[in-house]
């Protein structure tokens, strides 16, 4: 059982890979055809029902490509289904959202002190919202305001920061700014698996029937689709902030969170103005950098007198500070870690505990063992270039602590098992 940590570590590991290859695919294509989209020009001689062109080079060869508003006349026998690469995207997600949030809900998902609920509870909350959020998204965009571009993009907004401050009122900081990554990627899948998709079939069915296709159903799939294109940037940022306590940890942070979308829709907003040939605007950049500044200042204003309350430690996190190597470990931790580790970090350029991991009590080391364990135990990634001396007879004490601790946790489950 020894090498259970690793193994679910490395099981993190790949899902996570799996995520970042799938959402490389999926944000690489969605990129490509939004630029294609605004550069098609409209030139005499094209085909009857094509809006326009382009001619691109790459890779040594060329491209003539047309785009038909509705579709061509003849159904192509070959189509190119662009959907697997969000699905896959979204699955590979929901698993790691799993392997890391759920499976580690005590560590991860759930903060006692924001809200005091078993796993089972805040698993149930984390996937009841992200529903929540493509039913009130879709409700959104078929109800009258859906017809108002602006109008629809103001209302989504506001429900974004709603979530944003919702979420930090459950989660920890760090699952908060996640989950709103996770709630809005959902939006943009489910629009690729249940509007533009499906009306992309509605289309091929009736040319195929010899029906004339109804234009409608390709602008619903056109507003979906620029939904998705500025949503894209935040939910990368996002993704990240986990490894950035500055972003996730600090008291404004679903603030932060909401001007990140405001960011998306500045950067995008330039990208696809020169996209479209209709010009550079350079204060796009300008705002984007005054968004930025904004982000650095709320994450350097004080925050109020936190409580610290430690809370009953379950029983597997009992038996780390009930082991005889605990007292020895615990020295080495608050000698080797806990200057970065800390409420107050004492090292120059942290201004956070890295990733908000805090080791200055007996809760502490106890709550983040398998952590200590995996960075400075099994590993040597921890302290950084082992700034502060860790020696190897340390580190051997780590893992005996940690593994001695886990053998007796599973020991005494086995026996009450047995009774």
């Amino acid at each position: 059982m020894h090498d259970y940590p690793l193994i679910w570590e490395w099981l993190s590991f790949a899902v996570r890979w799996l995520h970042v290859i799938t959402a490389i695919a999926w944000i690489g294509s969605s990129f490509y055809f939004i630029a294609l989209d605004l550069g098609l020009v409209q030139r005499p001689g094209l085909p009857e029902g094509a809006h326009g062109e382009e001619w691109q080079v790459h890779g040594g060869g060329f491209y003539h490509i047309q785009k038909y508003l509705v579709a061509p006349a003849q159904m192509p026998e070959h189509l190119t289904w662009f959907k697997w690469e969000s699905y896959a995207t979204w699955l590979s997600g929901f698993a790691l959202l799993a392997v890391v949030y759920y499976a580690g809900a005590e560590l991860y998902l759930i903060d006692t002190s924001v809200l005091d609920v078993s796993a089972p509870v805040a698993i149930a909350i984390s996937v009841a919202s992200i529903v929540f959020g493509w039913i009130i998204y879709d409700l959104l965009c078929k109800s009258p305001i859906g017809a108002s571009t602006t109008g629809l993009m103001l209302v989504l907004f506001a429900v974004l920061v709603a979530m944003a401050w919702g979420y930090t009122q459950v989660f920890t900081g760090r699952a908060a700014l996640l989950h709103l990554g996770a709630f809005t990627a959902t939006i943009m899948t489910a629009n690729v698996a249940m509007i533009i998709i499906p009306n992309q079939k509605v289309v091929v069915a009736d040319l195929r029937a010899g029906r004339q296709p109804d234009p409608k159903y390709g602008r619903i799939a056109k507003q979906r689709s620029l939904h998705n294109n500025y949503l894209t940037l935040p939910v990368i940022f996002l993704m990240l902030s986990n490894h950035y306590p500055l972003a996730f940890a600090t008291q404004w942070n679903w603030l932060i969170a909401a001007l990140v979308f405001l960011t998306g829709v500045t950067i995008r907003h330039w990208f696809n103005t020169v996209h479209a040939r209709k010009g550079r605007p350079h204060w796009t950049w300008a705002a984007t950098v005054a968004l930025f500044i904004a982000m650095m200042w709320l994450s350097s204003l004080p925050r109020g007198e936190e409580v610290v309350e430690e809370a009953s430690l379950a029983p597997v996190h009992q038996r780390f500070v009930a082991n005889a190597h605990f007292e020895a470990v615990s020295d080495t931790v608050l000698g080797r870690c806990s200057m970065c580790h800390a409420a107050e970090v004492y090292w120059e350029g942290i201004a956070r505990a890295p990733k908000d991991v805090k080791l200055e009590t007996e809760a502490q080391i106890a709550r983040h063992a398998r952590e200590i364990y995996l960075q400075a135990g099994r590993s040597h990634a921890m302290p950084p270039g082992n700034i502060t001396y860790m020696e190897p007879e340390e580190r051997a004490l780590i893992v005996a602590w940690y593994e001695s601790a886990i053998s007796g946790t599973h020991a005494m489950t086995d026996g009450a098992a047995s009774q």
